[in-house]
């Protein structure tokens, strides 16, 4: 039996899954690694974390199997920003995570200025600090000597993605996939290329940036010394739509919806680009023999972050899977509303300077409201997105939403997103599955799945939600939500 080796890099850890050539786990490993806060709202990570764990992980997952897999998929936290000498590999300067909202003013200038047209009709994207190009302008302006160092092509950026890839080559190859390059504001997902008025603007040198290609493709081998023996490194994707694979949403009208750190959904709109009026974005779900394949996106910043921040902020729960009990034991006559804009609100409002709000305390609320509250605000975010989807024509009605991610495995939380929807939640057999979408994309490159048909025809249901919850009931929650949301955008 074959093995295909995912090496999914998040936000909070690494992991590695081996899989058979039938697309079930055989092996896993995991290591989280430091999250790192100098001042308010930014947020960074280690570049040596990053790799470091990624390569434990693979080593582990790899013995643990028994043998070397015939290749290797990526996928990543998308967005995050590293620069790093070509000539010795060093960053520097920490990552800068997806979540850093640093780079706000600067995007408020650009939006003042009015350029943020012109980037959305060649990128899909909005101007706001979250995508890649505003972290490396910073980069470049803030560390001595950088620019023009950058100018002279001695150094390189990347996403995670290609940070490992350099990695694993020992610095042979340079090179990202298209869904990875759409995200950097630098990429123009028309023409398919890094774009050089886009580049002029944020003053990023072109020499700066990877190879872009297919995702599914060659990236080259790990370096001797690595592993037993060289791996070819066959797949990469960004998380997000590595997920979308995973979940098979190959047809247009599909969508998924990811809930780890952030949550994020994208609905499969074939060669088709929809511009959204509503603030979602237009995004590149992944390209296979050079034909580019769109998704329209909505951001969620904060999902399994808001149980992590009763966890480790407020300290009333002492593990994520202590929240269910809590949210069934909850008041249901409680009126407690937590809009979680940690890091500011993402779609539809795209508002970074945001902070969270929590609205409804009573004298009797106690930690299973709060729970509630907070476990409830990811399905009213989904709503959210769902809703502008509508806005823009695009027809959800008859959609079934396809979940998964670790909030993916609470069946309150699912149960209350099918109600809030009043549509159905299906939760596949394998939750895990970005990281099935990295290995599906190198085992096509592999030859060892025929094409995506093929493997969507393995794609198997776990458990249906379907929507239970009274119509009048719905409204009142909703009504509530979008009250909360507003006051919050009022402060």
């Amino acid at each position: 039996m074959r093995h295909i080796l995912a090496l999914d890099q998040g936000t909070t850890s690494s992991r590695a899954i081996v899989f058979d050539e039938n697309f079930h786990p055989v092996a896993t490993a995991q290591a989280e690694f430091a999250q790192h806060f100098p001042a308010p709202g930014w947020v960074e990570h280690d570049p040596a974390d990053l790799w470091q764990t990624s390569l434990d992980c693979t080593r582990q997952a790899i013995d643990a199997a028994g043998q070397l897999p015939v290749a290797i998929g990526i996928t990543n936290q998308r967005e995050t920003t590293l620069l790093w000498d070509r000539a010795t590999g060093k960053p520097l300067h920490r990552a800068i995570v997806w979540q850093d909202r640093r780079t706000a003013g600067v995007c408020a200038d650009l939006k003042a200025a009015g350029h943020e047209p012109m980037v959305m009709a060649k990128t899909g994207l909005l101007l706001d600090p979250y995508f890649s190009g505003t972290k490396l302008a910073w980069l470049l302006d803030t560390i001595p000597g950088a620019r023009g160092r950058a100018e002279a092509g001695e150094l390189a950026f990347g996403t995670v993605d290609a940070w490992l890839i350099w990695n694993l080559t020992a610095g042979k190859v340079h090179a990202t996939d298209a869904t990875n390059a759409s995200r950097t504001l630098l990429f123009n997902i028309e023409t398919g290329a890094w774009d050089a008025e886009l580049c002029a603007l944020l003053r990023v040198p072109l020499s700066l940036l990877p190879e872009v290609k297919d995702s599914a493709a060659a990236f080259g081998h790990t370096a001797p010394g690595l592993f037993a023996a060289e791996i070819p490194i066959l797949g990469v994707a960004g998380d997000q739509q590595a997920a979308t694979m995973g979940q098979a949403c190959f047809e247009p009208g599909m969508m998924k919806s990811t809930y780890g750190t952030g949550c994020f959904a994208l609905m499969n709109t074939g060669s088709t680009r929809v511009t959204s009026q509503n603030r979602l974005l237009t995004t590149i779900a992944y390209r296979l023999g050079g034909k580019t394949t769109y998704a329209l996106e909505g951001s969620i910043f904060v999902a399994g972050a808001v149980v992590q921040w009763l966890r480790d902020g407020l300290q009333i729960i002492a593990a994520a899977g202590d929240s269910q009990a809590l949210a069934e034991a909850a008041d249901p006559a409680s009126t407690v509303v937590i809009v979680p804009a940690f890091t500011g609100l993402g779609a539809p409002y795209w508002r970074p300077e945001v902070q969270g709000a929590v609205f409804g305390v009573a004298r009797g609320t106690g930690r299973a409201e709060m729970v509630r509250a907070a476990l409830e605000s990811v399905g009213f975010q989904t709503l959210d997105l769902v809703t502008a989807m509508r806005a823009d024509g695009v027809d959800v009605a008859q959609t079934v939403l396809r979940v998964d991610g670790g909030m993916a495995r609470s069946d309150w939380t699912m149960q209350f997103l099918a109600d809030v929807l009043g549509a159905a939640v299906d939760r596949p057999v394998v939750t895990e599955t970005t990281a099935l979408g990295a290995a599906f994309l190198a085992a096509l490159q592999a030859g060892l799945v025929a094409s995506p048909a093929e493997f969507a025809s393995r794609w198997a249901l776990e458990r249906r939600f379907a929507p239970a919850m009274p119509e009048d009931t719905r409204k009142v929650l909703v009504a509530r939500w979008g009250r909360a949301v507003q006051a919050t955008l009022a402060v």
